[in-house]
């Protein structure tokens, strides 16, 4: 998209996460299933890019970033449409540097990741709701 040109070309990052959650389900019986690394790694890098920018009513300095996301991979597509950009240890360098372009912005390999269906708490928020227990497989229909 053309906001992000420049960010695209000086403003790469990799974003780090645990995990990512994606739902099925109709509404009002959405079921989250979580999806990590395939090879068991606790940490997934997204490709990412940020910018720095002033908030035009308030005159704040913004530091914001964005997830990079693809079309699904054909593994995916039951669970979205769209997914992370994941970036392998190996392109980390080039990413940030510049060397590699859209070419690394493609949809992630079914081993890249492994998925399982966890507790609807995940939907909560407030306190006692953050915990690794939401990692926890949940047999049959998400409790």
């Amino acid at each position: 998209k053309p906001m992000f040109r420049t960010a695209f070309k000086k403003h790469r990052c990799l974003i780090p996460a645990s995990g990512f959650y994606e739902w099925t389900g109709g509404k009002g019986d959405k079921v989250p299933h979580l999806f990590t690394a395939g090879d068991g790694s606790p940490v997934l890098a997204f490709a990412g890019l940020w910018d720095h920018w002033t908030d035009p009513e308030s005159g704040d300095d913004v530091l914001s970033a964005t997830i990079i996301v693809s079309g699904a991979s054909e593994w995916m597509t039951p669970f979205h449409d769209r997914m992370p950009v994941l970036l392998m240890p190996d392109d980390f360098d080039g990413w940030l540097s510049g060397e590699l372009g859209p070419e690394v912005l493609k949809p992630a390999a079914e081993s890249a990741l492994r998925e399982w269906v966890v507790s609807k708490r995940v939907n909560r928020t407030g306190h006692g709701d953050d915990d690794p227990t939401l990692f926890d497989a949940v047999e049959g229909e998400a409790a």
